[in-house]
């Protein structure tokens, strides 16, 4: 029971009253106001199939190498908004607001999932925001985080209209609910129905039923979020080959737990989780605090989610680190006072999770520009790239135990954005996606990961070397090739290529029109 009404204070403090709520869903807008397009490591993939989405009806070079066609799958999000919008004011405009959106959204959510659960906005729900900028949002699952926050955002009306006692109302509801975050992405509708699962079951068993009786009349209230099933069977049904796999690797998972935040500096990325982890201790020993039943049981459940899901599910890696940040932030969104808030204690939690809040996104912040200006300085090759040219990129990688994200490995991408020519970086899975790469002349450079390539030492058979990509390149095919962060390789192997551009991490080749002309 939440002891509001027993707060000795006749007005709201300060991390209560509306301004200070609006003020932090507007400061998740500020990490991406000086990005051109926001640099997140997946998404200029993203826009290149975007670019092919708006644009192949017209363009003749697109026709030449991708296929689209629309199909209802449940991985749209971004691909639906960003086709009209994009023809109002750019694709790269288009893509910045859409994206730059979410983590307000996602902050939105968060707090009035706290507002719901405590009937007030407790000291320490500002400890979660920082994960509205977490490691599947900085990695470019733009889909996935948006189907996220508003999947947040419809668990706190789910939320309220229970509170409301209007069961029915909030049954018609979430049926086409259910169906916008279905297609907006699949892990987003999965997610709500276990958070509305999980907190029925809870508000049944404060009713009086005992568990079992309480988890059956949950489901029965939860299964208005079904129908989305059978989309997934006719979705599912052409695909073929493996594309689940990856189960119960715990090291893996481990490393998830503690990269929740991961960026650009270990440390600090690490420290910022480490202090929340504090924070969830300090609220289990500490007299005057408790958590939330509700969201307490929401996170166990994403934590049995989480250790079941295994690390590829439907052709998309990472499915399992994609919800260590949700549970992180509903455990945090759980923690309120016994009785009485004690003003004092409140307000100094409330000051170090602002503090927290306003330390990361000022990291994020730098992190992100840092991200903009190197990619504008290897973007610059694109000027010289002739609108359809077949280009072929190669994206450098360090070793696997390197903490910062590779921003660069789908900067490829760009070249279908601005410059409409074949890149070998975007993503042929079956099911997967909307997009077809019908240049099979590429051979092995058809789509991603063929464009990355690591040091010698670490390369595997997954991931080839500079030299083996080098030496793969199919000559005749291609008329360009694009060197982004190249780690060291054998320079006699570009013998032959005449240099065009060069500049800070990148270099772009002219490629001979056959082997004779080396």
């Amino acid at each position: 029971m939440n002891n509001h009404r027993d707060d000795p204070s006749h007005h709201r403090p300060w991390w209560e009253r509306r301004v200070y709520v609006a003020a932090l869903i507007l400061l998740a807008f500020v990490p991406l106001i000086y990005p051109e397009y926001p640099p997140l490591v997946d998404l200029p993939g993203h826009m290149g199939r975007y670019r092919v989405e708006m644009s192949i009806a017209s363009s003749p070079d697109l026709q030449r190498f991708y296929g689209f066609d629309w199909r209802p799958i449940g991985n749209l999000g971004v691909d639906l908004l960003v086709a009209p919008l994009g023809r109002l004011i750019g694709l790269e405009a288009a893509v910045k607001l859409i994206v730059m959106t979410i983590p307000p959204l996602t902050v939105a959510g968060f707090l009035w999932v706290a507002r719901e659960v405590h009937h007030r906005l407790p000291p320490t729900a500002v400890f979660a925001l920082p994960f509205a900028f977490a490691f599947p949002f900085l990695f470019g699952f733009v889909n996935f985080a948006l189907a996220m926050a508003l999947a947040m955002l419809a668990f706190a009306l789910w939320l309220r209209l229970a509170r409301q006692g209007r069961d029915r109302l909030r049954a018609v509801l979430f049926v086409p609910i259910s169906f916008l975050l279905f297609f907006t992405h699949a892990f987003g509708w999965g997610m709500l129905g276990l958070l509305c699962f999980s907190a029925e079951a809870v508000r049944q068993h404060d009713r009086g039923l005992a568990w079992f009786r309480a988890g059956f009349k949950a489901a029965l209230h939860a299964a208005v979020l079904a129908l989305p099933m059978f989309v997934i069977l006719l979705w599912r049904s052409g695909t073929s080959g493996e594309l689940t796999h990856g189960w119960f690797d715990w090291p893996r998972k481990w490393l998830w737990v503690y990269s929740a935040l991961r960026d650009r500096w270990e440390w600090f990325d690490i420290a910022a989780v480490a202090a929340v982890g504090v924070v969830l201790v300090f609220a289990i020993f500490h007299r005057r605090l408790e958590y939330s039943r509700n969201l307490a049981f929401s996170a166990l459940v994403l934590v049995a989610a989480f250790l079941l899901l295994p690390w590829t599910v439907f052709g998309s890696a990472y499915a399992d680190m994609r919800l260590v940040p949700y549970i992180f932030a509903l455990a945090l969104l759980a923690i309120r006072f016994k009785g009485p808030t004690d003003l004092k204690l409140a307000g100094v939690l409330a000051t170090l999770a602002l503090a927290l809040l306003a330390v990361r996104l000022a990291g994020t912040t730098a992190s992100l520009a840092l991200a903009a200006d190197h990619q504008r300085e290897r973007l610059a090759a694109l000027d010289h790239v002739p609108r359809g040219a077949r280009l072929v990129h190669l994206a450098g990688q360090m070793c696997a135990d390197h903490w910062a994200l590779p921003r660069n490995s789908h900067l490829g991408g760009m070249a279908l954005v601005r410059r409409h020519a074949f890149s070998n970086e975007q993503w042929a899975i079956d099911g997967a996606n909307l997009l077809q790469v019908r240049f099979t002349e590429a051979g092995p450079f058809r789509s991603d990961p063929s464009q990355i390539v690591r040091e010698e030492s670490c390369a595997n058979a997954n991931r080839w070397s500079a030299d083996q990509a080098l030496r793969s390149i199919p000559r005749g095919v291609f008329d360009y090739a694009w060197l982004i962060d190249m780690p060291p390789y054998d320079r006699r192997l570009t013998e032959g290529w005449a240099l065009v551009w060069s500049g800070e991490g990148s270099l772009l080749y002219r490629l001979p029109e056959s082997p004779e002309d080396e």
